[in-house]
């Protein structure tokens, strides 16, 4: 194994964040291009839990149950991933949570069960072919502007989850490493050089598809149940460079895709504002934003085996961490 594959795994655990760096998280807020304000500093998840969702914050003792430590704790602190994004509750009792929870409140990151990183999108929104070497390998011109489509919120699924391809009326399943940015806050006809003030963070994500619908109809090929994975982190935006990060997706074990980035067409700036041009962006609303060469429609016909049931697929961005699920 290399150096920089070393490395790049190492980053895939979150090793660089400000919770790795000896810090569990910083609570400074932006208040940047308008009132609402955006936590920074901070590793965020989501946590399955009996009566549905809670938020988790990364942190050097494991995960913080932030619904457990608020109940017995009771800083004001918010308890789910949306109230974060919506301005609701105090981010700096957080801080106090953390600071003072029990060792009961922390989940191993080993035991953890993870939600999608973000719960509940207005919107859901996919950028097709915004990778220059994955447009090289599909026989396609570079787009001169965003190519667009949406998918549904039944797509939602998270690290650990599965896919039931099985049950599914396709045959030709795909999976397309993506990197996922998360509006923090309401954006209309924002321009470029402001765009960076409206992305909450940044999440690890796959925009698994079914070709074989998808030649029928985007938004078929796009809206399987389940087929949009992101997490299990929520990384604010202060803690990564979206525009600069290496990218790979991993199948059984067997590298696929491994790229960067850099190789974006459009970067997370052009996308948010070129989409705020034409319909209001909301916190939490997120953006698949393409994905790089090496997937398997790009393939010779006669090398294109297909994802099935039993498969494994890992997709991991540095700094953001590795996103697992199954397909059954």
């Amino acid at each position: 194994m290399t150096q920089d594959r070393r490395a790049f795994l190492k980053t895939g655990a979150v090793a660089t964040t400000a919770a790795a760096a000896g810090v569990p998280f910083m609570t400074t807020v932006s208040r940047a291009a308008g009132a609402q304000m955006m936590a920074r500093g901070f590793v965020f998840a989501t946590l399955q839990r009996a009566n549905g969702y809670g938020l988790g914050v990364r942190t050097q003792r494991g995960v913080l149950d932030v619904v457990a430590a608020e109940q017995d704790l009771k800083e004001g602190a918010p308890t789910t991933i949306t109230d974060v994004l919506e301005g609701r509750g105090n981010i700096e009792g957080l801080k106090r949570l953390a600071e003072n929870a029990r060792d009961s409140h922390f989940v191993a990151l080993d035991k953890a069960t993870f939600g999608p990183a973000v719960t509940h999108p207005e919107k859901i929104i996919g950028v097709g072919l915004n990778y220059r070497k994955h447009a090289a390998e599909t026989n396609s011109p570079l787009p001169k502007e965003p190519r667009l489509f949406t998918k549904f919120n039944t797509t939602l699924n998270n690290h650990g989850g599965t896919i039931a391809v099985s049950k599914e009326d396709a045959q030709k399943f795909d999976y397309e490493a993506e990197l996922v940015v998360v509006i923090g806050k309401t954006a209309k006809n924002v321009s470029e050089a402001d765009a960076q003030n409206y992305i909450f963070g940044y999440a690890t994500g796959n925009d698994f598809s079914a070709r074989d619908l998808q030649a029928q109809s985007t938004l078929l090929g796009k809206s399987l149940d389940g087929a949009a994975p992101i997490g299990p982190w929520l990384v604010t935006s202060d803690l990564a460079d979206g525009d600069n990060l290496k990218i790979e997706c991993r199948v059984n074990g067997e590298v696929r895709q491994s790229s960067s980035t850099a190789d974006m067409v459009f970067n997370c700036k052009q996308l948010v504002a070129y989409t705020s041009r034409y319909f209001t962006l909301k916190p939490g609303d997120i953006i698949f934003t393409g994905t790089p060469e090496g997937v398997i429609l790009g393939k010779p016909k006669d090398q294109q085996a297909w994802l099935k049931p039993g498969d494994t697929v890992v997709t991991s961005i540095e700094k953001l961490g590795d996103l697992q699920f199954k397909l059954t």
